[in-house]
């Protein structure tokens, strides 16, 4: 299945082509079904935030570093150093697999969608299974972990690309890798130069709760009402549909109020 760079569909409910489902998408949908339905059938989109242009440098160095040592067929240092008996990766499709416009991609039948997500590395254990591995970065003084709430994000993120790499035949282990890289932030200063300290986290995914959530989206897309204003996944209001709905709210009494004005 071939799709325009950049390419963007809208579905129409009964369509007959596959429709194009992003693991961010997957993930909009777990955080608020009215803001995936609004994206997805409407085409209007949250609003974004600026880039992280640092982490996508971090990202981008760190692919080269771990692209020596797949050269080489040796473990990177990291690897030796949290005892993980692995080498990174070599596969023919790894580029295309690290591209934000291709991924690993698979036609879920079910559903008819088209199911993708970009990679940021894999490793290969000695047994010969495959890792999934995702870099992330941060600055804080504590260490890093994934214990958080809203890093069930992180965690989703690994489970949807262990999920589909499974669907292209590929033996995956269920435990993937965060390289975590953390920015000194206790310093004498900057001076052009920032120091980290990167950690390697395992975590064992488990994607059962893939398949049955896309069945969820499927019926979320062919439904012509628009969801309710929804909870976030991790508990609490979606912030932006409580946002949407307040400033509505005054809209509409702002224009009452004129009307009302006018009137006397």
């Amino acid at each position: 299945m071939a799709y325009r760079r950049g390419y963007r569909q809208v579905y129409a409910p009964g369509q007959k082509t596959p429709f194009k489902l992003s693991r961010s998408k997957i993930e909009l949908f777990m955080q608020c079904q009215r803001c995936f339905w609004l994206d997805a059938r409407k085409s209007i989109t949250r609003p974004n935030g600026p880039p992280f242009r640092i982490n996508s440098a971090i990202d981008e160095l760190f692919k080269k570093e771990f692209d020596s040592y797949r050269v080489q067929a040796k473990p990177h240092p990291l690897m030796v150093e949290f005892s993980i008996d692995a080498i990174p990766m070599q596969h023919d499709k790894i580029d295309e697999w690290r591209d934000t416009f291709t991924g690993v991609s698979v036609l879920h039948a079910a559903t008819n969608f088209w199911v993708y997500g970009a990679i940021d590395d894999l490793w290969v254990s000695a047994d010969g299974q495959v890792i999934v591995v995702d870099y992330k970065a941060t600055a804080k003084e504590s260490d890093v972990s994934i214990d958080s709430d809203w890093q069930i994000a992180y965690k989703r993120q690994m489970e949807i690309y262990q999920w589909l790499l499974r669907q292209n035949g590929l033996d995956v282990s269920r435990v993937g890798y965060f390289v975590y890289a953390n920015a000194k932030v206790k310093a004498d200063g900057f001076f052009d130069r920032i120091e980290f300290r990167t950690k390697v986290i395992p975590y064992e995914g488990d994607d059962s709760w893939i398949e049955p959530v896309l069945e969820k989206i499927k019926q979320c897309l062919e439904d012509e009402n628009m969801p309710p204003v929804g909870t976030a996944a991790m508990g609490g209001v979606c912030d932006y549909c409580s946002y949407a709905k307040k400033r509505t709210e005054l809209t509409i009494n702002a224009i009452n109020a004129q009307k009302q004005l006018k009137a006397t």
